[in-house]
């Protein structure tokens, strides 16, 4: 294999995400053997290219760069059980926590292979395109990163956070869990307007506008938090937002909307200002979140 030649490699699962890794690998002419648990979910990797091992162990055996993207942690441990980690470099691109990626990391090096956890900020049509903005958060081996640096920026432009192999997980949750709570704002902004003549299409664009306008908000929060002065060029109090609570109740409920969304962070504003914390700014609340002794998570029902 010459400088130039793309390194072969390994991917594990086919899902939606795996398929578009495997093809975005293939299309930059790449030698790729796949497996997946579902056999005839590989098949149509075959036309492209793409060698379709019989077993887990037969595929990580076909080359020394492993890619894992799974349904989760225990598909991992059970796709891998009974195959030769040793000398392998295994980028696991399985959604799971900092912890799971830190225990699975212990796991691997344990069988003689180099670790790198990624967390993937991308849908799978976003991969293989390098204008689409996709890009992959990485920790753990630095060694194994710089190595095969060039193959994994062929899917998807690569970010390095740490030797710490919890850290692309925990930025990867982060960034999502901050998405999530817009996408929860923008379904109760749509469900105060059913029912009147507002089109959702007409609001769409305000939207765009109001949050893209309030974004930026993050780095003078970042700054009060590394500081610890909440007090400091205060634009928007806690006690003002907090004042305006009940307007939003009654709002939903005159529209006849579930405040559900909303009560949470509702209820930290109230909260802050009850403690005396009123003049802040709210970069505070993050107190009110960080838990000395954390509780367990609430179980969630099975559907």
């Amino acid at each position: 294999m010459t400088a130039t030649t793309p390194s072969p490699l390994t991917v594990l699962g086919t899902g939606a995400m795996g398929t578009a890794l495997a093809r975005a690998w293939l299309a930059a002419g790449h030698a790729v053997t796949v497996w997946n648990r579902t056999p005839s979910r590989a098949e149509p990797l075959a036309a492209d290219g793409a060698v379709i091992a019989p077993s887990a162990a037969d595929a990580v055996s076909a080359n020394r760069l492993v890619v894992v993207c799974l349904l989760d942690d225990p598909s991992v441990g059970a796709a891998l059980d009974g195959a030769d980690l040793t000398g392998r470099d295994l980028v696991n691109l399985t959604t799971g926590t900092p912890g799971d990626a830190r225990s699975r990391a212990d796991w691997a090096t344990a069988r003689g292979a180099r670790f790198l956890d990624g967390g993937i900020m991308a849908v799978p049509p976003m991969i293989g395109h390098p204008d689409s903005g996709a890009y992959v958060f990485y920790s753990g081996s630095a060694e194994l990163f710089d190595e095969h640096r060039t193959a994994l920026a062929t899917v998807a432009g690569t970010e390095y956070v740490g030797t710490d192999p919890g850290l692309a997980a925990l930025h990867d949750v982060a960034l999502l869990s901050a998405m999530n709570g817009m996408f929860a704002g923008l379904l109760h902004a749509f469900a105060l307007l059913r029912g009147t003549d507002v089109a959702p299409r007409d609001l769409a664009p305000r939207l765009v506008s109001w949050l893209g306008a309030m974004a930026p908000a993050a780095h003078a929060t970042a700054e009060r938090l590394e500081s610890g002065d909440y007090t400091k060029n205060v634009l928007s109090s806690v006690g003002m937002q907090a004042a305006g609570v009940p307007a939003f109740l009654r709002t939903a409920q005159e529209q006849g909307v579930s405040p559900e969304l909303l009560l949470p962070y509702l209820d930290l504003l109230r909260r802050r200002a009850a403690d005396g914390h009123g003049e802040e700014d709210t970069a505070g609340m993050v107190e009110l979140l960080v838990r000395q002794n954390p509780h367990p998570l609430p179980a969630l029902p099975v559907r």
